[in-house]
């Protein structure tokens, strides 16, 4: 196993380039694991802990722009007013250790349905920013996770960004495990309220071969919240709409028995989560001022 160890960008790419199997290494929280169970033995690996520009952020007018390798502790704190959902799931991640080190570039690079960040991206509705030596380009969250542990990146390609709309509205991440860290979730689950558009978003974690939304119920929610007048009026969600935008959650997922739980477990548990989430992010935007932190 060679190890590339560029120092700028450039030469990231230009490595890249010229070793399109190279294996991206940041925080090494994911690969350096498979590489000493043996799961994984790559020809090449590309350090990428040289280039400075991976760990910068910037808050913009509208959006975020977060590096790669932003380590989920500076997302927790610095960035929770602007990125909440993704604040709360930072707080899940494994140890402290582990926060320090990884980011979500790697969570995106390894593209596996139980990484921690997924369901925040999906339900912030986040774009990916890739590069290469050809160029760069954006890549919808929605379009980036094409199958298992597989995502839109190209041979030749790095992640450099990730394009996060700062929130408009209250946002709320859960995951369910053995214990609330040093624990791949049994299921995962955020949602997102966007009172600019009026529209909500929905990401599932680790109940699907990929992460996913829930579109059937964030259509539902959205027409429900519309027809009856709730974005201006801030009446209290009716039961009836928000177990039926559970149940429309939970059919959205498709999970698989393993040794962490059942098919059945999840889908019970992601509706669950769903039900919670609209109740304590809908109390935010209604202006309780009560403080709601995800369940885990």
């Amino acid at each position: 196993m060679d190890f590339l160890r560029p120092a700028s960008w450039e030469e990231a790419l230009a490595a890249k380039a010229e070793h399109p199997t190279a294996v991206p290494i940041a925080g090494g929280t994911d690969v350096m694991v498979e590489i000493n169970f043996d799961h994984r033995r790559p020809a090449y690996l590309l350090d990428l802990n040289r280039i400075e520009l991976l760990r910068e952020w910037e808050v913009g007018e509208e959006n975020v722009r977060l590096g790669a390798s932003v380590p989920y502790t500076q997302i927790m704190e610095n960035l929770r007013t602007e990125l909440p959902g993704l604040a709360l799931a930072s707080h899940t991640v494994a140890s402290p250790q582990i926060r320090n080190r990884g980011g979500v570039g790697g969570n995106l690079g390894t593209a596996s349905p139980a990484g921690d960040a997924h369901p925040a991206l999906l339900a912030a509705g986040a774009e990916v920013e890739v590069e290469s030596v050809r160029g760069s380009r954006l890549i919808p969250i929605d379009a980036f996770y094409t199958g298992v542990k597989r995502n839109a990146l190209q041979p030749d390609e790095l992640i450099k960004t990730v394009h996060i709309k700062k929130a408009d509205g209250p946002q709320q991440y859960s995951k369910v495990g053995t214990r609330n860290a040093m624990v791949i979730a049994v299921c995962a689950f955020g949602l997102a309220l966007h009172p600019e558009t009026r529209t909500v978003r929905t990401g599932i974690g680790s109940a699907a071969p990929t992460p996913i939304r829930a579109k059937e119920a964030e259509s539902f929610l959205n027409a429900a919240l519309e027809e009856g007048g709730f974005w201006d009026n801030g009446k209290i969600i009716t039961p009836s709409v928000a177990k039926q935008f559970a149940d429309l959650v939970s059919a959205a997922a498709n999970p698989i028995d393993d040794v962490r739980g059942t098919a059945k477990y999840r889908r019970h548990a992601v509706g669950i989560m769903a039900r919670r989430q609209l109740g304590w992010t809908w109390e935010q935007y209604r202006g309780t001022g009560r403080t709601l932190e995800g369940a885990a």
